[in-house]
């Protein structure tokens, strides 16, 4: 069985054609920096590399190309659109509503609608997909996997808001939590590279243009950065992350603003980017710190030190822990940030090795020092394969 898994991001879509239940990697790609400066595609198969900087203003036109690639007379992997038997789309915000992966229909279509003013940079980009991989592939069976599955077992103190009783019983408004299909990939992989013993209590953190960080014990999440919506905790490329909600009160009822506008702010042009005056991108921030920009280096500062307060919250809430593990875009590639995370952590018996961790990972890689209590892992997530394996699973 085929299964296309596309998996629209904020900036970027990743993609992967898979044989399955083999978990063959017939093609894969990335699109990134959608709507940025100097969009890339990039696609790999058996016998053909290419790499692409083209204009692509939004994912529909990210999509579309593609497309074009996997039906390329020279350099695609398919005939026809009919040879795919399901296509997996990634949705961030399942609210109350999804748990579980589920089929596609128009109820579904239309509660992942519902939820776009609580996930504004990804349900649309998410239907989107679907939109248009049911246009493109008429014949397959689509499915949504839901990045808010893998916290639903959160503890009620961790998922619950101080906030009155009858919003939670009556309106479901509670931290829901996000990223759960690269937590769950990237803590299943720790644990079988470390054995249970050496992983009961893990870190997690997903770095990428929007970013989280994620408490695992025995396999399963006890406690996330991201909430109702995907913009608490960690500082991400254009989103605030946790900010002083009286913030919000002052900017309408004192500077005028509507809260149409805070919200466009906080969502779009908060983060790395209103730090730094323009630039989201981790490679761009670095390199402009590097060069002496002031505000680059505090936007980096500010970024690592918002991980630090997140990592000794749940060491405390853990009572301890085995493993860290970094993943994601940023998590994966920017050597300065991870260096930045774990120094002056030595309390905690976590110390990196800086010569191991002078990469940028492509496997399973540990950078912790021979002296580090705590394992150190750089583990590349896979969403898309995770995504085709549940996918697989529910029509098997």
């Amino acid at each position: 069985m085929k299964v296309l898994v596309i998996n629209s991001g904020s900036s970027s879509i990743k993609y992967q054609l898979f044989n399955m239940p083999q978990e063959e990697v017939i093609c894969s790609g990335l699109v990134e920096r959608i709507g940025l400066t100097n969009p890339e595609i990039h696609y790999k198969s058996k016998d053909h590399k290419i790499d692409r900087v083209c204009m692509i203003t939004n994912h529909k036109e990210g999509l579309e190309k593609v497309v074009k690639l996997l039906l390329d007379e020279e350099s695609g992997v398919i005939k026809s659109t009919s040879e795919i038997a399901a296509v997996g789309h990634r949705v961030v915000h399942g609210g109350s509503a999804f748990s579980d992966t589920v089929v596609v229909n128009e109820n579904v279509k239309a509660k992942i609608k519902e939820l776009f003013s609580l996930a504004p940079q990804h349900n649309p980009a998410n239907y989107e997909g679907i939109v248009v991989a049911e246009t493109i592939f008429p014949e397959a069976t689509q499915i949504a996997v839901f990045d808010t599955a893998f916290h639903q077992t959160m503890p009620v103190e961790a998922y619950k808001y101080a906030i009155p009783n009858k919003l939670l019983e009556e309106h479901n408004i509670r931290k829901f939590g996000f990223h759960g299909t690269s937590h769950k990939y990237v803590a299943e992989q720790a644990r079988l590279h470390l054995g249970e013993e050496q992983s009961q209590k893990m870190i997690t953190i997903h770095l990428g243009g929007g970013c989280s960080i994620t408490a695992v014990k025995d396999g399963k999440s006890v406690d996330t950065s991201l909430g109702f919506g995907p913009n608490e905790g960690l500082i991400m490329g254009s989103r605030s992350g946790a900010v002083d909600n009286s913030i919000i009160f002052y900017l309408v009822n004192n500077l005028g603003y509507k809260l149409d506008d805070v919200n466009t702010m906080l969502q779009k042009e908060s983060g790395m980017i209103g730090l730094t005056g323009c630039l989201s991108d981790y490679r761009d921030i670095e390199a402009e710190a590097i060069k002496g920009d002031e505000k680059c280096q505090l936007a980096l500062d500010m970024s690592a030190y918002r991980i630090k307060h997140y990592l000794g919250g749940y060491i405390a809430n853990l009572n301890g822990v085995d493993a860290i593990v970094f993943t994601a875009g940023v998590g994966e590639n920017s050597i300065v940030l991870r260096k930045m995370v774990c120094d002056h952590l030595d309390f905690f018996g976590i110390e990196i090795d800086e010569v191991k961790n002078d990469v940028k990972a492509r496997k399973l890689t540990e950078i912790h020092s021979a002296n580090s209590k705590v394992k150190v892992l750089i583990i590349p997530t896979n969403e898309e394969l995770e995504i085709a394996k549940q996918s697989f699973q529910l029509l098997s």
